[in-house]
């Protein structure tokens, strides 16, 4: 049943009428407004996905597209784009008068979400009984079809033979082999735009970041991450994936909630150049706000430094070295003892990350209707 109208006045039509799209406020209701050929149109201001700002969005057609995630609503029904027309966000009657915009904002139209099975990376983190569980994560890049040898994926799959011998199940994810997207800098756009999981991860099936997700998160009670060195940083792949689990580190800084809990983290840095130290003091430190333990002596490297640019003498040095195979073996040991000691404690205490925990997030987005 329809109310008493409650038309507020909300600026200039000649104003209004300069932009596209943007946000108003009707009394204490944000709405996005847009104009389009001279007619107006109201909608609620929070999206339906996370209550991403409509109004700060953009036009594609007769769709005003979120610009957090890029979900779309009919700029006048508030309807989902075709496919989608149950998802709805509230419109408002709009009219015109003495060169006024007005908006009714006693009638707006029913919010709709329609209700869609939870993510499978949401259940609650729990590990699964069984043995002590060894990652390798492999982060050179290299043709498939064309194979050369890479002295970092050579050690890490000798931490994972080493693993085995030790009662271990283990796994070899390669990144190479997977398809993922690059991070689209939803954090950039606001906190609550970055998601667990992934925003990309749940709007793209075809994304194959989930299986990292999935092994870290749930799978690995460590992990062992092998780089070769580039210019004196990580691999370029080893930084994609990383800025693909930021939402990991989001929900700790925001939330306190610790998707890494007791679980163990190492790293093999291998490289004709030199700069050992200074890339694995970039992954402690990441690895380190994601929640991940360390066992003494965290990693092994090797380079020959800036004046030994000789490649196949560095291969052959990695392929032969007898200390570095020990030594990537002893790795895989350490991690698994402390990935152990871990899982038996009999009391594991949640240690709070401190920082953001109770800030106030900014939420006028979202109406109340």
């Amino acid at each position: 049943m329809a109310r008493e109208p409650q038309w507020i006045d909300v600026g200039s039509s000649d104003e209004l009428s300069k932009h596209e799209l943007q946000r108003v406020n009707a009394k204490t209701t944000p709405v996005a407004l847009s104009c389009k050929d001279g007619k107006f149109g109201a909608i609620s201001h929070g999206c339906n996905h996370v209550g991403g700002p409509l109004g700060e969005g953009k036009l594609d057609g007769e769709y005003v597209v979120c610009p957090w995630h890029h979900y779309k609503f009919h700029r006048a029904t508030g309807e989902g784009e075709p496919g989608y027309e149950d998802d709805k966000v509230p419109s408002f009657p709009v009219k015109v008068e003495k060169g006024r915009v007005l908006v009714d904002i006693a009638n707006p139209t029913k919010r709709n979400k329609p209700k869609h099975d939870p993510h499978p990376l949401t259940r609650d983190v729990i590990r699964a009984p069984g043995p002590l569980r060894l990652a390798g994560i492999s982060t050179t890049v290299m043709d498939e079809a064309y194979p050369r040898f890479s002295g970092s994926d050579h050690l890490l799959n000798v931490a994972l033979e080493a693993g085995k011998k030790a009662g271990a199940e283990t796994k070899m994810v390669r990144l190479n082999q997977l398809k993922f997207r690059h991070c689209e800098g939803y954090f950039s756009k606001s906190l609550r735009a970055c998601t667990w999981p992934c925003s990309i991860t749940q709007m793209d099936p075809g994304d194959q970041m989930d299986q990292i997700y999935e092994l870290m998160v749930f799978w690995a009670d460590a992990i062992i991450v092998a780089t070769p060195i580039r210019w004196g940083s990580a691999s370029s792949l080893y930084f994609k994936m990383v800025e693909r689990l930021n939402c990991m580190q989001v929900d700790v800084a925001t939330k306190e909630k610790q998707l890494i809990i007791n679980k163990v983290a190492g790293f093999i840095i291998v490289g004709g150049q030199d700069n050992v130290q200074g890339v694995a003091g970039s992954m402690f430190s990441f690895f380190g706000e994601l929640g991940y333990h360390f066992p003494k002596f965290p990693y092994i490297g090797h380079s020959r430094g800036w004046s030994h640019e000789d490649m196949e003498n560095n291969v052959r040095i990695v392929r032969e070295s007898k200390a570095l195979a020990r030594g990537a073996g002893a790795l895989a040991e350490r991690c698994l003892e402390m990935a152990r000691k871990l899982i038996d404690a009999p009391v594991q205490p949640v240690i709070e990350r401190g920082g953001l925990k109770g800030r106030p997030v900014m939420a006028d987005t979202l109406d109340k209707d």
